[in-house]
């Protein structure tokens, strides 16, 4: 599906209504390349594929990007590193991507792995050091109700009541990590049950935003960067994310002090992502809770979409068929 490109504006949903289902043919384009390495064991290969894409379909579009949240600097990263221009169009907006979240799981063809990319106006996303998170994410309910600084008890409790549930009723995701041991055991013994995921967050987060999923939380550290993916995603559905930054050493203290970043401070939904308008895009590459993965047929494939804009305040899911091949033909189903 492709979107219908409107006259820039006074009207604040005039940049989402040009470009919310441009942006979901970003990200499908990432997957299918992506996908054509799914299983073969080799991330590198996902990761390019995955990135490379992207990069084309960003170039494509009625934008003049700038990547806020990349694969590290220009030094590290060869392809949509941070601080890249993208596109030549009218509509001036900063990008966060992560072309392929998961590139081992979707190498080693496990549960999970999709691409995610986010816009905003300038400024709309914050530029977030390269570094571990303390996160906490909730559901619609219970945003604005959690304290990221209470006990995990005590906030395990609110989202309880928030969801009309006893604490017994609760699944938590967290990152199966040796530093969550301690977590983990504080989480089972209130009675809650913890899913362990080996990676993936972003899609972690976004599971806790959309009823159904089983899941009612998000704890623990991880990525910031997918940190400001996921409070991008959180914006367009209602839900929270608090974070704070974590600094291992001298020298990454002295990147926060450069970027004016507190790591004291418990950072909110609003100050990860302020924009007043914010395109979210994630298709599934592998097969998860909450996309499908990739599925190929002969002559092309069929993919899974969830494309978001805060501001026209509208959440799509969409299926769509591919058909890659020009001789390719298919009976379309449900």
């Amino acid at each position: 599906m492709t979107g219908t490109r409107l006259a820039a504006g006074k009207d604040s949903q005039s940049f989402e209504h040009a470009l919310v289902l441009e942006t979901a043919r970003v990200t499908e384009g990432a997957a299918l390349a992506a996908s054509r390495y799914l299983g073969l064991g080799d991330k590198n290969a996902v990761d390019g594929a995955g990135t490379e894409a992207m990069r084309s379909l960003l170039n494509s579009l009625d934008i003049r990007g700038t990547v806020v949240i990349g694969e590290g600097e220009m030094d590290e990263a060869p392809m949509l590193y941070i601080g890249e221009q993208v596109g030549h169009g009218q509509y001036e907006v900063d990008i966060a991507v992560d072309p392929v979240e998961g590139t081992e799981v979707t190498a080693k063809g496990l549960p999970n792995g999709l691409a995610v990319i986010a816009l905003s106006e300038r400024g709309g996303l914050m530029h977030a050091p390269d570094c571990y998170m303390d996160k906490l994410i909730v559901p619609p309910p219970a945003a604005g109700r959690v304290n990221l600084d209470w006990p995990v008890e005590a906030n395990l409790n609110v989202i309880a009541q928030s969801l009309d549930r006893e604490v017994g009723d609760l699944m938590i995701t967290i990152l199966d990590r040796e530093r969550h041991v301690d977590l983990i055991r504080r989480v089972r013994a209130t009675g809650a049950r913890v899913k362990l995921i080996g990676d993936g967050d972003v899609v972690a987060g976004l599971a806790v935003g959309v009823r159904g999923t089983g899941v009612h939380a998000l704890k623990g550290s991880g990525g910031a960067p997918e940190g400001v993916l996921s409070a991008a995603a959180c914006k367009c559905l209602g839900a929270e994310i608090q974070g704070r930054f974590l600094a291992e050493d001298d020298a990454m203290r002295g990147r926060f002090r450069e970027m004016g970043v507190d790591e004291h401070r418990v950072y909110k939904t609003a100050d990860l992502a302020p924009g007043a308008q914010m395109v979210f895009s994630a298709t599934g590459i592998t097969y998860g809770e909450l996309l499908n993965g990739v599925r190929r047929f002969a002559g092309g494939a069929r993919t899974h979409t969830l494309v978001m804009g805060y501001a026209t305040r509208v959440v799509r899911f969409i299926d769509s068929v591919h058909l890659e091949d020009a001789k390719a033909r298919v009976t379309i189903r449900i």
